[in-house]
């Protein structure tokens, strides 16, 4: 008696999805404005085959330019944030730096202070003498 195998070939794994589709601002509004330019509907349809897009999708891109939505996001730099901690270093050395400049006038000002009033005092002294 022999036993065979069947193998069983499994699909992709429905857990498994790919990576969903990101479109910048930019091309969302020149769609747009390409399927407003054209004619028909065979106009309209022929660009979205082109383009690889649903009509489903251009809705939503529509009701987001008519939001505002769009130009907002055309407005923003995608990628990493900046870090708060260094944003944060950064002020406080540009702080520092003003506050030593400012500390090495007011020093200046002290020591021209000082030569003035000993001008001043050694001055009054050869009055005092003189009289």
């Amino acid at each position: 008696m022999s036993v065979t195998t069947v193998e069983v070939v499994a699909g992709p794994d429905p857990e498994v999805r790919p990576p969903r589709q990101v479109y910048p601002a930019a091309y969302k509004l020149s769609v747009l404005a390409e399927l407003d330019a054209a004619d028909s509907k065979s106009e309209r349809g022929e660009i979205l085959r082109r383009e690889g897009l649903y009509s489903s999708l251009v809705s939503e891109w529509r009701k987001q330019r008519d939001r505002g939505a769009l130009e907002a996001m055309r407005q923003k730099h995608p990628g990493r944030k900046g870090d708060p901690v260094r944003a944060e270093n950064a002020r406080l050395r540009a702080r520092v730096e003003d506050l030593e400049q400012r500390l090495s006038v007011a020093e200046e000002l002290i020591d021209a202070q000082g030569k003035v009033s000993a001008l001043l005092c050694q001055h009054s002294r050869k009055s005092a003498e003189q009289k």
